[in-house]
């Protein structure tokens, strides 16, 4: 699915950690995205290589870990023969380095290797591997940033409207006082995501068209086209609100 995201330049609304596309892209894991993934469990780790003590005595522990799963419990050793191993204040950077391999390698392995061949599979191309982990996860997941500044920069008008109607200048006041899921909202209903692409919506094509006299007509969309159908509103209060009754009512998409 990821794969085919990327090929069909999709975005989805996805949340893993940094580190999965840090391993598609063959990049090394460490503590740092463990804290990612397990905050209390990176911490606790920071705090052992920080820890002035006798380490040994306060510990009390050997290169293993007891986890629970499916109603089981298991030990793993961190490294052969780890049972007999005790941590202390000397092998503790290699007790966390194990401990962190463990987690984000070792413990999930036959699983990923399963997912990255799918992936590979789809994007065999070597063109990926120009994209640092940071940009593939854009590229799959969008950019975080709602520059709505930039939308209306790269938005194009049709229909009679222009970038001077009053209707437009109102439009983007309402717009850009929006909360962010507002206006996520906004771009899911305009554009049948609320992603935004990779290098930001600078770069995403956005229309806005009229769509007659009717100032009673709640504002609709042509999601395949990134186009937003604004009536002719006799007010910015009856514009906003029925802005906001698209934007946060609409369900699906009927066919006329």
């Amino acid at each position: 699915m990821f794969g085919l995201a990327i090929y069909n330049s999709v975005l989805l609304s996805v949340h893993f950690p940094l580190a999965l596309y840090k391993k598609l892209m063959g990049e090394s894991v460490g503590l740092g995205d463990l804290l990612e993934l397990d905050p209390t469990l990176g911490r606790g780790l920071q705090q052992l290589l920080s820890f002035e003590g006798h380490v040994e005595s306060a510990y009390d522990r050997t290169f293993q870990v007891d986890l629970a799963a499916f109603g089981h419990h298991y030990t793993f050793d961190f490294v052969e023969g780890g049972s007999d191993i005790k941590l202390t204040e000397n092998n503790r950077r290699e007790f966390v380095d194990a401990y962190v391999d463990f987690v984000l390698n070792r413990s999930n392995q036959g699983q990923f290797n399963a997912f990255k061949k799918g992936f590979d599979a789809v994007c065999a191309d070597g063109t990926i591997r120009l994209f640092r982990s940071e940009e593939l996860e854009q590229l799959i997941c969008g950019c975080p940033d709602l520059d709505f500044e930039a939308l209306e920069g790269n938005t194009h008008y049709d229909g009679g409207w222009t970038s001077e109607s009053p209707v437009i200048r109102e439009f983007w006041e309402i717009v850009h006082a929006f909360t962010d899921d507002q206006k996520k909202r906004l771009l899911f209903f305009a554009t049948g995501s609320d992603r935004v692409p990779i290098g930001g919506l600078k770069k995403l094509p956005f229309v806005i068209a009229k769509n007659g006299g009717d100032a009673n007509r709640l504002p609709t969309s042509h999601t395949c086209f990134n186009a937003l159908l604004l009536g002719d509103y006799t007010s910015k209060e009856h514009l906003q609100r029925c802005l906001l009754t698209a934007i946060n009512e609409f369900c699906g998409f009927g066919l006329i």
